[in-house]
């Protein structure tokens, strides 16, 4: 199909959450407020510990999944399904939150760069009341290439024969990392009819001839691959692709349901303390 193209520059936008936390959000934004399956991406990065270390104290999630990549750092995470984990730099954590999860997510030092990504996708609606899950992997589990003049590390999908981790059947996502070479180049397959977009998060970039800066979310076209250098220096940023769902998404703060009726109940759920069907410990693969 060819080469995708830019359609549009999201910025970022700050926005404060948790207990005070400044993070910088692109998709979930009046700019660009879902992109099927996608539904928030959230961008934190800061050496003021006055930024993040209020962190984001308890609280609930129905009808989607999050998925937390940590760059630098680290943040801890419990949840009602008894999963505690310390995420550290390199590390990725999915999370599906489904019928329901209520959590923590706590930054566990008190000076220097605090940084990451976290990811919200949706659920189709069959799954949306189905058990939660909860996976965490180090930076060591995340497989690394050479592509181009380009080091990808893969998070999710496969990048020729390597493949990531995390795996999620309903979107097929491809989720990488791309850091490229200062004057370098780097042609990238992304699967045809998903929607994707790139977000540049060090230096900038040019894709098929459009220039994205630092901390702009560029929307993608249709196509099989994208090609973005780095002209002025080196640059990195996250690739993120998926198979849209096609389904009505109804969003109320940390629930995402089908229909007004479903998150109404969630509301009325988490008030009356019901919200948490399923409290035992869940391990494994995505799925």
């Amino acid at each position: 199909m060819g080469t995708r193209t830019v359609l549009r520059h999201i910025p970022a936008a700050a926005v404060s959450e948790g207990a005070g936390v400044l993070v910088h959000r692109s998709l979930g934004t009046p700019g660009l407020r879902h992109l099927d399956p996608f539904l928030m991406l959230d961008h934190f990065a800061s050496a003021n510990p006055d930024d993040y270390i209020a962190g984001f104290p308890d609280h609930p999630h129905r009808g989607f999944v999050t998925l937390t990549y940590m760059l630098d750092g680290h943040m801890e995470h419990r949840d009602s399904m008894g999963n505690r984990g310390d995420l550290r730099a390199g590390g990725i954590q999915w999370m599906k939150a489904a019928s329901g999860v209520i959590h923590s997510e706590m930054p566990r030092q008190v000076d220097g760069l605090m940084r990451g990504f976290q990811l919200w996708i949706n659920l189709p609606s069959a799954q949306k009341m189905t058990d939660p899950a909860y996976l965490e992997v180090p930076a060591a589990g995340i497989p690394e290439l050479t592509e181009g003049d380009a080091q990808v590390r893969v998070i999710s999908g496969t990048l020729g024969q390597v493949r990531g981790p995390i795996d999620d059947p309903h979107t097929e996502l491809l989720y990488l990392d791309v850091r490229v070479n200062a004057g370098g180049w780097a042609r990238l397959p992304v699967p045809s009819g998903h929607a994707g977009f790139l977000y540049a998060f060090e230096g900038r970039l040019e894709v098929a001839g459009d220039r994205v800066e630092t901390h702009q979310l560029a929307l993608l076209g249709e196509g099989d691959a994208i090609e973005a250098a780095a002209p002025g220096g080196p640059a990195r940023f996250i690739l993120v692709a998926g198979r849209p769902l096609g389904e009505p998404v109804v969003q109320h703060g940390p629930f995402v349901m089908s229909t007004r009726e479903e998150i109404e109940q969630a509301m009325r759920d988490y008030r009356e303390g019901r919200l948490v069907r399923t409290a035992a410990r869940v391990t494994g693969s995505p799925a």
